[in-house]
């Protein structure tokens, strides 16, 4: 299928794992329920696994989404598992390029890096990043890590980062005939769309966005990749929220029920570094607005949305949030009736 002049390829249905500690919960079950979800992903036949990261917040309590990968896609065969992101203000970019690439080879390249810039958080204090890692630094640590991850030998000589030439070890391009592994870029602005696309990065595109939204953000990333001569055909990830029942109005009430308790103290939760203020969204009304934006309803709608989405933006990856209703085997139920009920209708 084609969308315009670029070649559509299948849909990856995947799922979006926040490791969500909703309120009443312990940390444990929350990360229990994260394992458990991609060990149904795999079950159920889908394609992907993505990754949150998040620090002293019960918005989602996996602090290493990198670490979190290896455990899963050593008890996995078959699944991509990526990051959404891994958090690059708060490491130092080699040890980060060290950690993708082993479990790019160990894992035979089923192991994609997400990277963001996450947010003026309190994590940039208590890493000793700064502030500036966050407003200026970004873009030479993205490059950093792309060297990496495709250069046999790396020094710096950047204003944040300047060491020596050392040799990578290990080098993906010796052990696997797939280079790699993967990076996708966390996009929210035009300044990131165009970080990501003069590198020819694909974009991860986060929830809160509309269609319309991330097609312009598609359009706009496709003029400065070919400017960059770049493939315009980047390969993104649209991230979602996904819960199937019977009919859109139980699907719906499942979700109401569930995430505005867990919104409302896990947003509440974030804590500025240099205390500036911020705004937070009313948690009912943005659990209603995911709720219309997304795949939520009986699988037909499901399969019909994801497939308007696709022919909106060109996007045709999907990761999508499953375990909105907290409960592990409303999650499990919901990740194999995608694979059942969805997978199926989708090109």
């Amino acid at each position: 299928m084609r969308v315009g002049n670029e070649t559509r390829t299948r849909t990856r249905l995947g799922t979006f794992v926040l490791a969500a500690q909703f309120p009443g919960q312990g940390q444990g079950e929350a990360l229990h329920r994260a394992v458990r979800t991609a060990q149904a992903v795999e079950d159920a036949g889908l394609d992907d696994v993505w990754l949150a990261e998040h620090h002293f917040v019960p918005y989602g309590v996996c602090p290493s989404a990198v670490t979190l990968a290896g455990l899963l896609l050593g008890r996995t065969r078959r699944i991509r598992v990526g990051t959404a992101v891994s958090v690059l203000p708060n490491t130092h970019p080699v040890t980060l390029g060290e950690q993708a690439a082993l479990l790019h080879v160990l894992s035979d390249g089923r192991f994609s890096l997400g990277v963001g810039r996450g947010g003026p958080w309190v994590d940039l204090e208590v890493f000793g990043a700064g502030l500036a890692a966050f407003e200026r630094d970004f873009p030479e640590a993205l490059d950093l890590l792309l060297r990496w991850l495709r250069e046999p030998r790396v020094d710096a000589l950047g204003p944040r980062f300047a060491f020596r030439e050392v040799p990578v070890v290990p080098r993906p391009d010796e052990l696997l005939d797939v280079p790699g592994p993967e990076v996708v870029v966390a996009c929210t602005s035009p300044r990131s769309v165009r970080l990501a696309a003069e590198r020819g990065l694909p974009m991860l595109l986060g929830m809160h966005a509309d269609d319309e939204e991330k097609a312009g953000m598609v359009a706009l990333w496709r003029r400065h990749a070919r400017e960059a001569g770049h493939d315009p055909g980047g390969a993104h990830v649209s991230v979602g929220v996904a819960q199937l029942a019977d009919n859109r109005a139980e699907a719906t009430e499942v979700l109401l029920k569930a995430m505005p308790g867990w919104l409302r103290q896990g947003l509440g939760a974030h804590t500025t570094v240099d205390g500036r203020r911020r705004s937070m969204r009313d948690p009912h009304d943005y659990t209603e607005l995911l709720c219309a934006l997304h795949p939520v309803g009986p699988p037909r709608l499901a399969a019909d949305r994801l497939a308007a989405t696709s022919e909106r933006t060109g996007v045709t990856r999907f990761a999508l949030m499953v375990e909105g209703s907290g409960d592990l085997a409303a999650t499990e139920e919901n990740v194999r009736r995608l694979g059942a009920e969805v997978l199926p209708q989708l090109v």
